[in-house]
């Protein structure tokens, strides 16, 4: 997503690390949000998914409650998947809505477990079966044999997961110009190119061929420890069923990260838009803010952090 695309795709802390292992010896403050600024020609209903995943309120300094300029009454539920969704009616103009907090993070990067098993299919929690299932933007049935040929003869659990996820972020040209709303994994597969979403269907097709449940996921990925000069966004990976729990896995950047913060998470896409309208609208403009910032609530500037990438 950029501000002239649609949104589809998607405690204390002074940055400082305990010597010699790379780990902080406190917690990370992020200040987090969004703002979008819609043009509507007439009143428009609109579904969306914005505020920080339940898993993570607990570490919320305050509530990210959805804004809206000007105020309208928002209806808030949760959907199939369990994300909190907010239903509302726009007015006619412009339209401005948002979300804006603060967020405690440990620093830690994702979790991994080299030994982490491959569990056969009879063997699987029933609650992870869909997430073997073809969808919307995951066609199993196109990219099977494809995952067969590529993937069968290597080492199953953790291993093999990576393996997809080194073939996606081989495979796959990253770039904005490339992204379309109805972009699929197969087209991902043969066109060779998309953005963060795409990268992610793929590896999630791949996986499901090969037997290993693996679901979307869409929030925010801080670029704390990684200057770039691109425009903060929303972005997505993949969760994945190993060893009897759920492993985060991210093949756009195919390296663990830290400041990862879940939004929501469905069988794809389809399943976690950031903005559902339902009629003629202009995106205007979008902005994603993803800071960390000390005590006083300051913006620790890149050049400032000592924490550096891991592999």
């Amino acid at each position: 997503c950029r501000k002239d695309r649609r949104p589809w795709c998607s405690a204390t802390g002074s940055g400082r690390v305990a010597a010699g292992n790379g780990e902080r010896d406190e917690d990370m403050r992020i200040h987090i949000g969004c703002e979008l600024t819609y043009a509507f020609s007439a009143p428009t209903p609109i579904i969306i998914i914005l505020n920080v995943h339940h898993s993570r309120v607990s570490e919320l300094e305050r509530p990210d409650h959805l804004v809206t300029t000007p105020p309208v009454p928002v209806e808030c539920y949760r959907d199939g998947f369990g994300n909190w969704c907010n239903r509302l009616v726009a007015p006619p103009g412009f339209f401005v809505l948002g979300t804006d907090t603060v967020i405690h993070d440990s620093g830690e990067p994702d979790e991994q477990d080299l030994n982490a098993i491959q569990h056969a299919v009879e063997h699987l929690p029933a609650d992870t079966l869909e997430y073997l299932l073809g969808s919307r933007y995951c066609e199993t049935e196109r990219l099977s044999e494809t995952a067969w040929g590529l993937f069968s003869g290597g080492q199953p659990g953790w291993a093999r997961v990576q393996a997809i996820c080194d073939y996606v972020h081989n495979h796959v040209t990253f770039g904005y110009e490339y992204g379309r709303p109805s972009k699929t994994a197969a087209e991902t597969w043969s066109e060779g190119n998309g953005v963060c979403r795409d990268f992610t269907h793929l590896a999630i097709t791949l996986c499901r061929c090969m037997n290993i449940p693996a679901r979307y996921c869409t929030g925010y990925i801080s670029d704390i420890g990684y200057p770039t000069a691109a425009p903060m966004d929303f972005a997505a990976w993949m969760e994945v069923y190993l060893g009897g729990r759920w492993w985060v896995f991210d093949p756009r950047n195919n390296q663990r990260r830290w400041g990862r913060i879940l939004i929501a998470r469905g069988r794809d896409a389809a399943d976690v838009p950031l903005s559902l309208t339902f009629g003629d609208n202009m995106l205007k403009d979008f902005r994603v803010w993803t800071d960390e910032i000390d005590e006083y609530g300051n913006i620790i500037p890149p050049s400032s952090r000592s924490i550096q990438p891991t592999s």
